[in-house]
């Protein structure tokens, strides 16, 4: 069997087309297995992928050895897994034009006109407040969003700044702050009893300021959370300098020749960023400054607060009026001991206090956090501020993931399998339904189908991958850890992606997963269920509509029978499954349209006055 692909670019299905000439004809000359651990399944320590024209019979043959093949195939971890021999992430689903769904990669003419209709008519000072992002730092949504949405906004004509911590200055983390600059810019912050003081590092790429806060607190290994032991003890501390350091500067640094000014927006993105609302209200506005600004509280994962002992109040650097702000009292069921008085500080709750409007990043999850099941014991209070709460579903970069240029799948290879492929990509706990994948694997393993997982988490999940792997090493392949190039090889390979997610504010992989023209099975839930309508075959005289399956509730059962009804229609109804794909595809999902929305909601911060005490 041939795989049929348009040159220079790439197909991430059995024969979907990309319209681009001269086409060539890809053949693999002899099957090879998943890993380097499969070798003995191999007769040669090398493969051959056959290369021909269509007008004309010459053909070429490239030569990939072993140490190639590592790096072309899906690997596992270094720790003899087993590996599975002819399980190929390139499903067999039949021929789809997709040349029209994604922008064509040539150079253009760009029209004047066109560039001048993606500019605002009213233009901010906007101020991203981060503990994250992307391509700087990033352990999830989070990094995203605060990597791609500052350069939509700053596309549209606004000024707009990120401001992040700088981690592991002098460590391996400096390649990726190469392109930063000393500001030579000592900022003096107070806060935990003295003065702390602050460097900052720059860097003005594709239209966006980015500013990275330097002190020793942030240069020590791990993620910027915590390390292999759990979060970091200090992390109030990490995060409160933070806003401080950011609230400064607007005022003190020059970027570009001159300052951001007093009359900005601030978005203040969950609990690390939660004090800049609070300071802005507390420490400024009261003395003349930053009585213009306005703040919105973005909430991306309700679930952390930043709750700390009420004792640590006096570190915030505060005045003692604004604790209200940020009280918080633990049910009597959740004290540690009878003297417990449960008194604490809720830095995401003074956020949500003192900001003057508030952001999720989907619709449903907005509506979510106002339920006491969705809540996290902040319900009441959300739903007292419900007419400043709205949500907006969070966009994707379309660069990075682009079927037609992306650079982690450039090589392709098939068997004659006819086998339905099912990906997971995501953490490994209890937030992303991973007993409910447990539980339902082995039966959905008695059907016809291959599963492939990438992800980290509880170690008692990873050994449940491990050892599933070992016993069904003809059906299933588990990644532990992350990897970049791999979640796009799955992304693009698999034929349907799971997401039994209990909770999920937004979520991506669905958004990335329609991209490539794989079908998302979800639970319906928060930004799953609005970004996947579930398919109706008798819809629209019978064409049908929908990108996937979005079921409910949440159990084993209704988990297997979704995969089931959807592995259905990719075997048994090949042009139903392509209108599945087909519109999946040109679901708009870039943050062109997001952008368009935060500025509605920038107009509504500004028409009432700031928040006051």
């Amino acid at each position: 069997m041939t795989l049929l692909l348009m040159y220079p670019t790439f197909t991430c299905k059995l024969n979907h087309y990309i319209s681009h000439k001269p086409s060539v004809k890809w053949g693999v000359n002899r099957q090879f297995a998943f890993s380097s651990c499969s070798k003995n399944s191999r007769t040669s320590d090398c493969i051959k992928l056959r290369v021909s024209s269509d007008n004309s019979q010459e053909k070429w043959f490239f030569t990939y050895k072993d140490e190639e093949i590592h790096r072309l195939l899906l690997g596992g971890e270094k720790d003899n897994s087993a590996s599975v021999d002819g399980f190929q992430l390139v499903p067999q689903s039949g021929d789809i034009e997709v040349s029209n769904f994604h922008a064509d990669k040539e150079e253009k003419v760009v029209d004047d006109d066109l560039t001048k209709e993606k500019l605002t008519e009213v233009t901010y000072n906007i101020v991203f407040v981060t503990s994250e992002a992307s391509p700087y730092s990033k352990t999830g949504g989070l990094g995203d969003v605060c990597g791609s949405l500052p350069i939509a906004l700053a596309a549209r004509g606004h000024r707009v700044m990120v401001i992040s911590p700088r981690y592991m200055h002098g460590g391996p983390s400096d390649e990726k702050f190469a392109g930063t600059t000393d500001l030579d810019c000592r900022t003096k912050v107070y806060c935990f009893g003295g003065a702390q003081d602050v460097d900052f590092f720059h860097e003005y790429r594709e239209g966006v300021d980015w500013v990275f806060v330097d002190h020793p607190c942030y240069h020590r290994p791990g993620n910027p959370y915590g390390d292999m032991y759990g979060a970091f003890g200090d992390n109030q501390f990490r995060f409160t300098l933070l806003c401080h350091a950011a609230c400064e500067a607007p005022l003190v640094l020059p970027l570009g020749g001159f300052t951001y000014g007093e009359k900005c927006l601030f978005l203040a993105n969950d609990w690390p960023a939660g004090l800049v609302p609070v300071l802005l209200a507390a420490k400024y506005r009261p003395h003349g400054i930053y009585k213009d600004a306005r703040s919105i509280a973005v909430i991306h994962n309700l679930s952390h607060q930043g709750v700390e002992p009420a004792a640590t109040y006096g570190n915030l650097g505060l005045p003692s009026e604004f604790y209200g702000a940020l009280e918080w009292v633990f049910p009597t069921w959740a004290r540690t001991h009878a003297l417990d008085t449960g008194q604490a500080v809720n830095i995401l709750k003074g956020a949500i206090v003192t900001s003057d409007r508030i952001l999720t990043v989907s619709q449903g999850y907005s509506w979510e956090i106002t339920t006491p099941d969705g809540g996290y014991g902040m319900n009441e209070l959300l739903t007292s501020r419900k007419s400043v709460l709205n949500g907006i579903t969070n966009g994707i970069d379309v660069t990075e993931w682009d079927p037609s240029s992306d650079e982690h799948i450039a090589s392709h290879y098939t068997v004659d399998d006819l086998s339905g492929k099912v990906g997971f990509i995501g953490r490994l706990d209890y937030q992303k339904g991973i007993d409910i994948i447990l539980s339902a694997t082995p039966a959905l393993l008695q059907d016809d189908v291959q599963f492939v997982m990438l992800g980290s988490g509880e170690k008692q999940y990873e050994e449940w991958m491990r050892a599933t792997e070992a016993a069904f090493s003809y059906k299933f392949r588990g990644w532990v850890g992350f990897n970049v190039p791999i979640s796009h090889q799955i992304t693009a390979g698999c034929d349907i992606l799971l997401m039994p997610s209990r909770f999920e504010p937004c979520g991506l992989n669905q958004l990335y997963a329609m991209r490539y023209g794989t079908v998302p099975v979800v639970h319906g839930t928060g930004g799953l269920r609005d970004t996947v309508k579930t398919f109706n075959p008798y819809a629209k005289e019978g064409k049908g509509e929908g990108t996937g399956w979005a079921f409910s509730p949440l159990t084993r059962e209704c988990t297997l029978n979704a995969l089931r009804v959807a592995i259905r229609t990719y075997r048994d109804h090949k042009t139903t499954w392509e209108g599945l794909m087909r519109r999946g595809m040109e679901r708009e999902c870039s943050w062109d349209n997001a952008a368009v929305q935060y500025e509605q909601v920038f107009q509504w911060a500004f028409i009432d006055p700031p928040y006051a005490s």
